[in-house]
């Protein structure tokens, strides 16, 4: 009885322990904890966020306000209109909405989703296997999860390792964690269930 009661408060520690590495970085309710970047929009409704093209049909962020290193970073998401999108990590916006970073691609059908772009930068970095990007479901709800720590990426879409890229120049990154709205128009995004573990 003893052994169970002591391997039960065990259990209970690194349970709490982990829930407290855990962080919901999106309320469900509003945007607290985050900052906008540009014209384009960024609403909470029925639980869900969503971003949509503005009337300037520009480039749009929407930024953790704390910085993240290493972490673990999942979350749902679904494609209306064209769903030209991104997750960017270890990112900054040193002026007006021009960001400088690394982004987990969202994008449609066969167009990239779960490859790593560096934007204003070295462009494509890494891109999913053309037999892989089956698993988008496009206009439906998508489990995307990000792994990032030290100079290694490496991406999931519905269970479904996408790609794993070693980089030193993202080893030396930090910054934010961003969702981003791609220019040209017609973009509508809906994002839920987004949930960070520190590493």
């Amino acid at each position: 009885m003893k052994h169970l009661l002591t391997l039960l408060t065990l259990i209970s520690v690194l349970t709490a322990a982990n829930a407290q590495k855990k962080e919901k970085l999106f309320n469900g309710k509003d945007l607290t904890g985050w900052t906008i970047h540009g014209t384009e929009k960024w609403y909470v409704d029925n639980g869900e966020l969503i971003c949509e093209s503005g009337p300037d049909k520009q480039y749009g962020y929407l930024s953790t306000n704390k910085d993240y290193k290493n972490f673990v970073l999942t979350l749902q998401f679904k494609q209306e209109a064209d769903g030209n999108s991104g997750v960017f990590f270890r990112s900054r916006i040193p002026e007006g909405v021009k960001i400088s970073g690394w982004q987990a691609e969202v994008a449609p059908l066969n167009h990239h989703t779960g490859g790593i772009y560096e934007s204003y930068g070295r462009g494509w970095l890494i891109q999913p296997k053309a037999e892989d990007e089956k698993y988008l479901k496009q206009g439906e709800w998508n489990t995307y999860k990000i792994k990032v720590n030290g100079d290694e990426v490496t991406t999931w879409l519905n269970g479904h390792q996408m790609i794993t890229l070693k980089d030193e120049k993202i080893g030396q990154g930090n910054g934010f964690i961003a969702l981003q709205i791609h220019d040209g128009g017609g973009i509508k995004v809906k994002w839920k269930n987004i949930e960070l573990e520190n590493l």
